[in-house]
């Protein structure tokens, strides 16, 4: 069974119970579901260049603009009917930037996502509808 090495963040704003978690949809996939930033950890990358590479990648906030709280959770995902392991190394950050209500981005970088565009918006967390591949699997530790 191949490992894949992969990160996501868990990006919130506000406070108590005003506090809000990013997410995204593919503007032209919508059946690929709800989910936060994130991606594959490149081969002799750091786990926290990874995490910022993936961010600005998806999503176009900038390093400067978040606040890392800490690594919320480390787990495996075996996604249905493939052959391969996820190892998930989840973060939580906070937002302190201006503006980004809600925001259209188109990936970059080169991955698989490259060209795609992603539709951006905050939702009260606990409110949080379900996320695709069970990326919401560590909410609760935020």
């Amino acid at each position: 069974m191949e490992l894949k090495r992969k990160v996501l963040a868990y990006i919130t704003k506000g406070e108590n119970t005003e506090r809000e978690i990013l997410v995204f949809e593919h503007k032209d996939n919508p059946d690929a579901g709800l989910q936060v930033p994130g991606g594959t950890i490149e081969e002799d990358e750091l786990l926290l260049d990874a995490l910022y590479r993936e961010i600005e990648e998806e999503t176009g906030i900038q390093r400067s603009d978040l606040e890392l709280k800490g690594k919320v959770n480390k787990t495996n995902y075996f996604p249905e009917h493939k052959n391969v392991v996820y190892e998930r190394n989840i973060f939580h950050l906070v937002f302190i930037g201006e503006g980004h209500v809600s925001w259209e981005h188109r990936v970059f970088g080169g991955g698989e996502d490259d060209g795609l565009t992603f539709c951006h918006r905050w939702v009260p967390i606990n409110e949080l509808p379900e996320l695709a591949a069970n990326q919401d699997q560590a909410i609760e530790f935020i």
